[in-house]
């Protein structure tokens, strides 16, 4: 039977978890059950070595998932229009658009970003296994905004390594609700996946990690405010479980809070507005920028008008 090798490198996120678990999080098409099976038979290794389910994950581990052809569908290049921000022989950065997935997972196999990136570019670092093409980090569906894909391996290796000790500068925009009594302030709250349900993260749950987001109010609404974020680390959901955590959620979170909103917002109002970084072949530190997109300047212009 032919088979095809699936592999990734093991990022702060997985860090500290059990392999079946570990694994599991970053494959999401793939069950426990499949995964415990497939350690059983040694067709999943660390670093070229054999595991068994109680193995824990180190950041830097190299996972390699060997399936059957079948298993894994093909994932094609699809001609759907980028936003390019920046692109060079090393990296391209694209303004993502609401409702789209950055790679293809379960349900999801077209129509993404990867789709798009694999027909422009063609070519894409290959680090995080073929469902991943030239991704070192993702946004959700519902969030716009600036990200970072690599296309070759050293590229990869630079923007990563720049991610794990958190020297990458981002921000992020976000409409929330409520008023701050603070104009500034941080969030320095432990995050982890919900005991539960898995698709969500949580505060202070076992095995969470420490997440820490600084942000600022830009303009006060009374019942909302429009506030800028600094991601100091970058958990799943972050931005999103902080400000529900401290009364503030996401104006539109259909997952963090109620999602009921006055205004059009199809999903979360939070946009990656700016990513600062070491360009891994020059060493120039590049900052790019993605506009506010359109439906969101619209609930802005309507909240400054009262």
């Amino acid at each position: 039977m032919n088979s095809k090798v699936l592999s990734f490198t093991v990022n702060e996120e997985l860090e500290g978890l059990r392999a079946d678990k570990g694994i599991s999080d970053f494959c999401e098409d793939l069950s426990r059950s499949r995964i415990g099976k497939l350690i059983k038979t040694g067709d999943i290794t660390v670093n070229k070595k054999s595991i068994d389910a109680d193995t824990h994950l180190k950041s830097g581990d190299r996972v390699e998932i060997v399936l059957s052809e079948n298993e894994i569908p093909d994932i094609l290049p699809e001609d759907i229009p980028l936003d390019i921000l920046y692109e060079d022989e090393d990296l391209i950065v694209v303004n993502k658009p609401k409702n789209m997935v950055v790679h293809p997972a379960n349900g999801h196999f077209c129509g993404t970003l990867v789709n798009a990136l694999m027909f422009h570019c063609r070519d894409l670092s290959g680090i995080n296994g073929i469902l991943r093409p030239g991704i070192v980090h993702r946004i959700d569906k519902d969030t716009t905004g600036a990200l970072i894909v690599c296309k070759n391996d050293k590229a990869h290796m630079s923007i990563a390594r720049q991610l794990e000790d958190h020297s990458i500068k981002r921000l992020y925009r976000a409409i929330v609700r409520g008023g701050f009594k603070e104009a500034e302030g941080t969030v320095d709250a432990p995050l982890g996946r919900s005991t539960k349900d898995r698709k969500k993260m949580a505060v202070n749950v076992p095995g969470a990690k420490r997440a820490v987001t600084h942000f600022k109010v830009l303009e006060a609404f009374g019942d909302y405010s429009y506030i800028e974020c600094r991601l100091e680390t970058g958990r799943t959901h972050q931005i999103r479980v902080h400000m529900a955590y401290i009364g503030h959620p996401v104006l539109g979170d259909e997952v963090y809070s109620s999602g009921k909103s006055p205004f059009k917002t199809e999903g979360q109002t939070l946009h990656a507005f700016m990513s600062g970084f070491i360009h891994p072949t020059t060493g120039e530190y590049l900052e790019i920028t993605a506009p506010i997109p359109e439906y969101f300047e619209k609930i802005l212009e309507k909240l400054r008008r009262g």
